[in-house]
């Protein structure tokens, strides 16, 4: 059993995606991701107890994740397991044996997991879960040392770590700094969350993308990341959750078009010694 198998439970993952209500919600959650049970429930012509038990089985596949916010359960589309299921077997099988499987996984990747809901007091944000066969301690210095986070990110982030520190990015030989860019929590080996860069011109100078583009996203307000580790028998259960973001975010589609391959290469850094290389 590899360990993708083991993170994710394979069986319960094809179990969850061989029912066409369970296919619905996550068609759901990937059109406004971050719903309540209710809001769920609204879309979809099923009783809140159908629901609620497709959704117990998409959670324990890890398809789905949840969030307390207050007295709300905020449910999220997690597309980690069904990358792992591409990667560990669609190469090992002829294309049509596996044409819905790649179908799911397409319409899954083709839009952004955003949060569109309809509830006007949630902001749009981006939550993301992977299992990583490490130690919480491994798995802190590597989202925290910029020897590591250079080589599966390209990133070096500096800072002391202390709630309240500046820090630094150097990337592509400049320096992204800004008074704004503080460490928000820091609680070894179990949280960690900083302040998102600032659209800076040096940064602006080295990236692609058009002048109206990248001026966009300079006027945005900084969004935050949060790491959550939880030990989960051999493995971390590493929950990132990028939030902040105002509807229409230009920021927004670009991190979660990125942190997925950025969590890819770390969760490959650590449990092979050797991180993803992107062309």
């Amino acid at each position: 059993m590899s360990a993708a198998d083991d993170a994710y439970g394979m069986d319960d993952v094809f179990r969850a995606l061989s029912d066409p209500s369970r296919r619905s919600l996550l068609d759901s959650l990937n059109q406004h991701n971050g719903q309540t049970l209710r809001e769920l429930c609204a879309g979809l012509a099923m009783a809140r107890q159908s629901v609620s038990k497709h959704l117990a089985v998409l959670e324990a596949a890890h398809v789905v994740t949840t969030q307390r916010r207050g007295r709300e359960k905020l449910h999220f589309l997690n597309a980690a397991p069904i990358n792992a299921i591409a990667d560990r077997w669609i190469d090992h099988y002829d294309r049509p044996r596996a044409a819905a499987l790649a179908d799911l996984t397409t319409a899954l990747e083709q839009q952004p997991m955003t949060t569109t809901t309809t509830s006007a007091r949630r902001a749009p944000e981006f939550v993301y879960v992977t299992y990583i066969k490490t130690t919480p301690e491994q798995l802190w210095q590597a989202i925290t040392d910029p020897a590591f986070t250079r080589r599966y990110w390209g990133v070096a982030l500096i800072s002391d770590w202390h709630v309240g520190s500046p820090v630094a990015w150097e990337f592509a030989g400049i320096t992204m700094a800004d008074p704004a860019q503080t460490v928000l929590a820091a609680d070894a080996p179990r949280r960690l969350a900083y302040t998102w860069h600032a659209i800076t011109p040096e940064f602006a100078a080295v990236v692609d993308g058009s002048e109206e583009e990248l001026a966009a996203m300079a006027a945005e307000d900084l969004s935050h990341v949060t790491f959550d580790l939880e030990p989960v028998g051999e493995m971390v259960k590493l929950t990132v959750t990028h939030a902040g973001f105002e509807p229409g975010s230009a920021i927004l589609g670009g991190i979660t078009n990125g942190w997925p391959s950025i969590l890819a290469s770390l969760k490959t850094l650590l449990e092979t010694g050797e991180p993803l290389v992107f062309d």
